[in-house]
């Protein structure tokens, strides 16, 4: 039986993290959703909720690695951004992974911590380490097909 979370101690949200700036169809179900931008990456934040889960109340393995996903894409535009290369449109994960753990549940506050590896002219590569209440649950890595803008002729 789930246990409803009902304390302001439970729903916090650790200090950085706002609301995500980034809204899709799939994600929307999971709100809220938090993000912190730092420097060249954007880790993505949650507080665990049954929505979030599998039917043994464990978070969803679709779900972290749609998020660990997220969160490796926009850093590596957060980084390409920072390196002042423009884009001519928008890239595509070309290559994920993602290696589970262990097991996190309702309750938990769980953190996407993005790493980029590598920017090449037109693939990028990152990884990402998906953490529970600061324990590792997952690890992921992708690698992004992006389309830089034509230099003027």
């Amino acid at each position: 039986m789930e246990t409803m979370l009902t304390t302001f101690q439970d729903d916090r949200v650790p200090e950085g993290f706002l609301p995500h700036f980034r809204k899709s169809p799939l994600t929307d179900p999971w709100e809220p959703l938090f993000s912190k931008i730092g420097e060249a990456s954007v880790t993505i934040g949650l507080r665990a909720r049954s929505a979030h889960c599998n039917g043994k109340g464990l978070l969803h393995g679709g779900l972290i690695s749609a998020l660990a996903d997220n969160a490796m894409g926009l850093s590596l535009l957060e980084s390409l951004e920072m390196q002042g290369i423009d884009r001519a449109r928008g890239g595509a994960t070309v290559g994920l992974v993602v290696d589970f753990l262990a097991s996190a549940q309702i309750g938990q506050w769980v953190e996407f911590v993005p790493r980029v590896l590598k920017v090449g002219s037109s693939l990028g590569f990152a990884d990402c380490l998906v953490l529970a209440d600061n324990l590792p649950v997952a690890r992921g890595s992708a690698t992004f097909r992006f389309y830089r803008t034509a230099p003027a002729a």
